[in-house]
């Protein structure tokens, strides 16, 4: 009796393909897990790369130091001599650069990397003390330095010519403080006038990876940059002014006074806020292979809902009865889809690992619903259903910034047409538990009582 009420009972069939697909989503779960793992594997092997090769680069400077002593008390109370630094920045600050981006595979990851040529010039006023509150004594102007901010050392190429007042400098690595830079170049000014304009030129040849930024340190901070990359995501705390954006690749302006920014010309000790303000770009991979199968992973639950759904959508109008098992091996059929597009898109482009995967998982599945519903007509029903299925989330993976409206137009337009295909059904009478009395359709045409069955 109770198969019998499980095989008529619509509310009863109703709650176990609910439950199966509750069940369905633990897997599901896991297959996200697995996405996440693969995408950790190669954020390792892009890191190890990036090491070798040269991280994301910020560029600052340059900027002119001047070591000043001055007395302050150790923790014994006893007064002790100290070497502090005064800081000054440049009035202005022109940077022109190219960026040569590069594919680098490691195993079977794609790691985007960069080749950088900076031309940087610009020129120091005459050095002013009036506002730091330090005697002019105390200031050591024979072991002024000027230093440039690298954040990855590894990414230079060529050796650094400095030139001051056209006269060229020897560039030394490290710096003396970090009161303002922690990792860069340092030019010593034992032999330059600090009291005259300081017109300075150099060029920086760098490598990098991911990301570039600048830090708007001249009183006007000047930066063009062009490249082959066509995804440029600017970033950081200043949009460009100008830029323009193709397949070929892209060209950006920015254009920084110090008013725009939250530190002054020059003070004493350190400086943290420097980092705040800066700007650049990133080289953007807009979706990559494993963004695309997190979101795929993503409409498992809308798959098998609307594939269940279109099942019994068939159960309801048509008097057929599928059985939970084969349900559940619909449910691991549409599973297995996720699993081989992330194994097929690491080896080939994501559109043909999708094309593959969609076939094979619509072939599986309508050649197993014509030897359980035996119908050709149902079979290509469901058939035509998934094919729409896989090829409305093409759509929506390749879409970014209209993914959720396209997502909500399809989910309105379904949820239409099963309110129009189920509107004359009489969901009381269909949901009605048949009583002992009641002739069960699907069994002979007598009726039998309770005992009976």
């Amino acid at each position: 009796m109770q198969t019998a009420w499980i095989k008529q009972s619509i509310s009863a069939r109703l709650f176990i393909i609910g439950f199966l697909v509750l069940v369905l989503l633990i897997p599901a779960f896991m297959v996200q897990s697995l996405i996440r793992e693969r995408q950790d594997r190669r954020d390792g092997a892009v890191a190890e790369v990036n090491q070798k090769w040269g991280k994301a680069q910020a560029i600052t400077g340059p900027i002119l130091s001047v070591p000043y002593k001055y007395v302050s008390k150790d923790a014994a109370n006893q007064v002790v001599s100290k070497i502090g630094y005064a800081h000054f920045l440049p009035e202005q600050l022109q940077i022109n650069g190219e960026v040569s981006p590069e594919i680098r595979k490691r195993g079977i990851y794609e790691i985007v990397l960069y080749q950088s040529l900076f031309d940087v010039s610009g020129f120091f006023s005459p050095i002013s003390i009036e506002d730091l509150k330090v005697p002019p004594g105390d200031f050591a102007w024979s072991d002024a330095f000027i230093s440039i901010g690298i954040t990855d050392m590894k990414g230079l190429n060529d050796l650094v010519v400095f030139e001051v007042n056209d006269q060229q400098i020897p560039v030394q690595p490290g710096i003396e403080t970090d009161d303002v830079l922690s990792s860069g170049v340092s030019i010593p000014l034992d032999t330059v006038d600090t009291n005259e304009d300081l017109n300075f030129a150099f060029t920086l040849n760098l490598n990098g990876s991911e990301s570039l930024s600048f830090a708007p340190i001249g009183k006007e901070t000047i930066v063009n940059l062009t490249s082959q990359w066509p995804d440029p995501s600017f970033v950081g705390a200043f949009l460009p002014a100008h830029h323009k954006t193709s397949e070929q690749g892209f060209d950006a302006d920015w254009k920084i006074l110090h008013l725009n920014r939250n530190f002054p010309q020059k003070w004493t000790g350190s400086n943290n806020q420097i980092n705040a303000s800066t700007f650049g770009v990133r080289l953007l991979v807009p979706v990559d292979e494993y963004q695309k199968n997190m979101r795929t992973a993503k409409y498992a639950f809308m798959f098998i809902g609307l594939t269940f759904l279109s099942f019994f959508m068939i159960e309801l109008l048509n008097k057929k009865l599928i059985h939970p098992i084969q349900y559940l091996l619909i449910g691991f059929a549409l599973l297995v889809f996720y699993t081989l597009l992330l194994s097929f898109s690491e080896q080939m482009v994501f559109k043909y690992a999708y094309l593959i995967s969609s076939v094979g998982t619509i072939g599986l599945i309508t050649s197993y619903t014509k030897g359980v519903l035996k119908d050709n007509l149902q079979t290509g029903i469901i058939l035509l259903i998934l094919i729409l299925l896989y090829a409305y989330l093409y759509i929506v993976l390749q879409l970014q910034d209209l993914a959720l409206m396209i997502g909500s137009i399809g989910l309105f337009i379904i949820l239409s047409l099963v309110m129009y295909l189920t509107r004359k059904i009489d969901w009381f009478s269909t949901l009605q538990v048949p009583t002992a009395t009641e002739k069960i359709p699907g069994t002979s045409g007598e009726s039998r009582d309770t005992e009976a069955l």
